[in-house]
């Protein structure tokens, strides 16, 4: 007689947690997923719900572009291994140029009803505090960057480190209804579509050089928020607060979230902006849009009256403002080897931005992956991680071991620079001379074949 394998416990429900049910329950293999959000009292720093997969941050799953784009390449390989993120996040998208966002909230209810709906997956709401009891042989541990302090502090005792933990900040969302359109505009940038066909899904507001210096001026000496006990914490620099980088130089914001390249003002076209915000529809009604790259630790109090500087925005109301919250990642290349497990305690796998990648998208390819290894170690079968020829594979690079040795290990979204160099092509497939300004781009075609081919390859074999 055939046993059912022993349940895999996953402790964590966002987007890493998520996948890594999902992709173990398609395995066949029972899983429990543990998930603190729910039990009274308990609560996280930037959560609002107790969904499953809730996005604290933006709603962007960023570019869809997998012939050009590491993270459409991603989306991709994603999809290819029947990834739950993916498919609700298709389901459940709204317009943003080039890019892939969702409907943050009907995106979190699809991946909570599929995964109560599946018959093999138990959700049991209670805190983890501390580390898993012993008889538990199989865990994926996804707390992401919001991990309770109990289990953060059981951690750090069994790995012999001294801090697992980054700032990280949030970005404010405006009501549409309050945005002025006499003075903004929709536009995405050079007029690109994104996966819903729409070339206008961004809403633009300019600034001139007086307005733009009034604006820095402002942020440099409003209040910020301070957490004294974080203060030697780092930023991550893929979500730096926008006084920060303010901070770094008064043009930093015009060559960053700020600027005003590939956008032209229907009212005047023969006016170049010297900066431009742009804002991102953040639900599917499109009342609500979020203020692209303005994460920020100004205090409650002084964002509505600075945000109200921005042409368009004078009478902003804000459905959010922004925040800080403190991120916890490990130092992975010393602590998990390629399988994701924690060398001192093998039963221990770690998924999602608690790894050292950044990114949502970059989590719950973590989270599909650690499934997929927990499930096959559950069935008592063999499996590598994805060849680092994939956008998969080289994060998993990364993570353990891809980092300059002697140099601090820091998150990384993905990135072509992950992925085994190719030689610029110098003809295109029918034998014509690429333009060498040109061929940087078709080297990032060839790659994301190759890595589209390796990953079937793998999925297959």
């Amino acid at each position: 007689m055939t046993t059912s394998p022993s349940p895999v416990h996953v402790i964590g429900g966002g987007l890493a947690g998520s996948e890594a049910a999902w992709q173990i329950a398609s395995a066949g293999v029972p899983v429990i997923l543990h998930e603190m959000r729910g039990v009274p009292g308990v609560k996280t720093d930037a959560h609002h719900t107790d969904g499953l997969a809730e996005l604290v941050c933006s709603n962007s799953f960023r570019s869809d572009d997998w012939e050009y784009n590491a993270v459409g390449l991603l989306h991709a390989e994603m999809r290819a291994l029947d990834s739950v993120i993916m498919s609700c996040g298709d389901a459940n998208q709204v317009p943003a140029g080039g890019a892939l966002a969702v409907d943050r909230e009907g995106f979190s209810q699809a991946v909570t009803a599929k995964l109560e709906a599946h018959p093999l997956v138990a959700i049991v709401r209670e805190e983890i505090a501390g580390l898993p009891p012993e008889d538990w042989d199989n865990v994926i541990v996804a707390t992401g960057p919001l991990t309770s302090p109990a289990l953060a502090e059981a951690i750090l005792k069994t790995t012999g480190e001294e801090s697992l933990s980054f700032f990280d900040a949030i970005a404010p969302i405006v009501h549409a209804d309050s945005i002025d359109f006499d003075i903004a505009w929709r536009q995405s940038r050079y007029d690109k579509e994104g996966p819903g066909g729409d070339a206008a899904a961004y809403v633009n507001c300019p600034m001139n050089r007086e307005q733009y210096d009034a604006f820095i001026d402002a942020l440099l000496s409003g209040p910020k928020a301070e957490f004294k006990d974080w203060e030697h914490v780092p930023y991550f620099d893929g979500c730096l607060p926008i006084e920060v980088m303010a901070e770094r130089g008064r043009e930093t914001l015009r060559h960053g979230p700020m600027k005003p390249v590939g956008l032209t003002n229907p009212r005047d076209p023969t006016v170049k902006a010297h900066a431009i915000v742009q804002l991102r529809q953040d639900n599917a009604l499109g009342t609500l849009f979020n203020m692209v790259g303005f994460q920020t630790k100004l205090k409650h109090g002084a964002q509505a009256e600075v945000f109200r500087m921005i042409p368009g925005l004078q009478d902003a109301q804000f459905a959010r403002l922004g925040g800080l919250h403190r991120n916890t990642f490990l130092n992975s290349p010393k602590l998990l080897d390629r399988q994701l497990r924690l060398k001192s305690m093998p039963r221990l796998r770690f998924a999602g931005q608690v790894t050292g990648v950044e990114g949502y998208v970059e989590s719950a390819a973590m989270g599909l992956l650690t499934g997929r290894l927990a499930a096959a170690q559950a069935q008592g079968r063999e499996l590598s991680p994805p060849p680092p020829e994939t956008a998969m594979g080289a994060l998993v690079e990364h993570i353990t071991g891809g980092h300059l040795e002697g140099s601090k290990f820091q998150p990384m979204n993905i990135n072509y620079g992950l992925l085994p160099p190719l030689e610029a092509p110098k003809v295109d497939p029918e034998g014509k001379r690429i333009n060498p300004k040109d061929r940087g781009r078709a080297k990032k075609r060839l790659m994301s074949e190759r890595a589209i081919a390796a990953l079937k390859a793998w999925r297959d074999a």
